[in-house]
């Protein structure tokens, strides 16, 4: 099936580990440029040495608004156009909602809404004028069922969620579309602590009615997907990709 993506542009932030890395490999396999934006400038550079004329680099502060919102010029600036932002960076400590700090919650919501917020308005000014475009806000499962010891992260996800539906309601008569992806447990960094233990990874399994995580590969194609021009009537949407998880009773 051709995605008809040769040629496109796009944003990826979280862009140097896990899904925001299996977002910008997929892209790039589909034959869109990405300006692939994360903390790290030395993993930002070995993804860019992959495919070095269609992966340009940001070093950014995703609690940095003004950073942030210079990704959609600097993209344009490298590509000479913009088509596509995934907003995919966000942070999720755990510990008990009674004992986190208050610095910390804010900054969980920074990150994780004010940012995509920030780069979507930013993004948003390109999107309007040439009357197309697509955002693609990574959520969480966490979102939709909130989990304990994740409090501030299921609250943010939640407001994500809540978002891409009001946005892409306000920017569908302009042709531009806002879609939200919902990972559950995926064979990533972020899952470190339950990877390298076989007992907790039982007891996590166990909750997943496919019986395994994830594997970041599964991850690029729907994000491709919703990029697409063959997702124009898609919009504010949201896709859980889970296992089954979140419907299991």
């Amino acid at each position: 099936m051709d995605l008809q993506l040769d040629g496109k542009v796009a944003i990826v932030t979280g862009a140097s580990r896990g899904l925001g890395k299996a977002a910008v490999e997929a892209l790039v396999a589909e034959g869109t440029s990405v300006l692939a934006a994360a903390r790290s400038t030395e993993a930002l550079e070995k993804l860019q040495a992959t495919a070095p004329e269609k992966i340009g680099i940001a070093t950014v502060d995703m609690r940095d608004a003004d950073a942030v919102a210079a990704l959609a010029d600097a993209a344009v600036e490298r590509f000479g156009r913009l088509d596509i932002v995934v907003n995919n960076a966000g942070i999720a400590p755990a510990g008990k909602f009674a004992e986190q700090p208050q610095e910390q919650w804010d900054e969980v919501f920074a990150v994780n809404v004010r940012a995509p917020a920030v780069l979507a308005r930013a993004a948003g000014r390109h999107f309007l004028a040439q009357r197309s475009g697509k955002i693609i806000n990574i959520a969480s499962t966490s979102g939709i069922n909130g989990k304990p010891i994740l409090v501030s992260y299921s609250a943010s996800k939640g407001a994500v969620l809540q978002f891409t539906k009001a946005l892409g309601a306000e920017w569908a008569p302009f042709g531009i579309q806002v879609n939200a992806i919902a990972p559950g447990a995926f064979e990533t960094d972020a899952q470190s602590a339950v990877l390298e233990s076989p007992e907790v990874l039982k007891r996590r399994l166990r909750k997943i009615p496919a019986g395994r995580m994830g594997d970041p590969g599964e991850f690029g194609p729907l994000v491709c997907y919703l990029a697409s021009p063959l997702a124009d009537f898609v919009n504010g949407s949201v896709f859980v990709i889970d296992g089954g998880e979140v419907t299991k009773l």
